[in-house]
């Protein structure tokens, strides 16, 4: 009987995904990352080349989290730290996300998304931990196959400790994204904001108000307080904090 993380494993490796050569990496700048890194609490990121399953750029605190070497760790090391109860999500996910990139939008607009879900990995102490996983695609090959992209692991253990098994298509550079996404549904059924929410979001994050959002935005109040408005039922929050939060825990903001 194939397990789950074999699934997870053979989603990188269908035909229509997996790179076929291997691909460039541009050049990894300190600003690109932590523009990329959502840093609610303690996080380690590396780099996984779908073209052969190799990592680099794997930052030292991975052995903090997880008590890898980060000289000689694999992504099976990585993919053995799952929790047993999470693969099948994982699996699901991820087939999900592949097929709809691949059936509904332009293969190189995997490179404008971000796509975020939480899982819980195996600890340095033994235990467990609920990270946020958020995986940036860096590279495609000529096909549009998966090159390298660079994942990033942040401990929000602090924040809460339910995992939701949904996942969410973080819209760069101005797409929409895609938040709260069951992997049994489908994207008519999620929540979407546009990228004029995503900014009004993202300021409402920095605790500025109706009018400092205007100023900022170069929007009138009266079309800050509909986003706040839309963007609270959309959400189904009651209130912003409650927005916040679920906004941090899926990786938004």
């Amino acid at each position: 009987m194939i397990s789950e993380l074999d699934k997870l494993r053979n989603v990188w490796l269908l035909p229509h995904n997996k790179s076929v050569n291997n691909t460039e990496l541009p050049q990894i700048t300190f600003n690109d990352l932590t523009n990329s890194i959502i840093s609610t609490g303690p996080f380690y990121y590396y780099v996984i080349d779908f073209y052969d399953m190799s990592l680099s750029h794997i930052s030292p605190s991975i052995r903090d989290l997880h008590g890898f070497d980060p000289e000689t760790v694999t992504f099976d090391d990585v993919l053995n730290a799952i929790h047993p109860d999470d693969q099948a999500f994982i699996a699901k996910a991820e087939s999900t996300i592949a097929d709809f990139f691949h059936k509904n939008i332009k293969r190189e607009k995997l490179l404008k998304y971000k796509k975020c879900y939480n899982i819980r990995g195996r600890n340095a102490s033994g235990g467990y931990t609920l990270f946020n996983h958020q995986a940036l695609m860096l590279t495609l090959d000529s096909n549009g196959g998966y090159g390298k992209c660079l994942n990033i692991h942040t401990s929000i253990d602090h924040i809460t400790s339910y995992n939701t098994y949904q996942y969410s298509l973080i819209g760069l550079n101005g797409e929409p994204s895609f938040m709260n996404i069951n992997p049994d549904s489908t994207l008519q059924n999620t929540i979407k904001f546009s990228k004029r929410e995503i900014d009004v979001l993202k300021c409402m994050a920095e605790g500025l108000n109706s009018t400092e959002i205007a100023d900022k935005l170069f929007i009138s109040d009266l079309t800050v307080k509909k986003h706040r408005k839309n963007i609270l039922e959309k959400s189904e929050c009651k209130n912003t904090a409650q927005l916040i939060t679920n906004c941090v825990r899926q990786g938004l903001i």
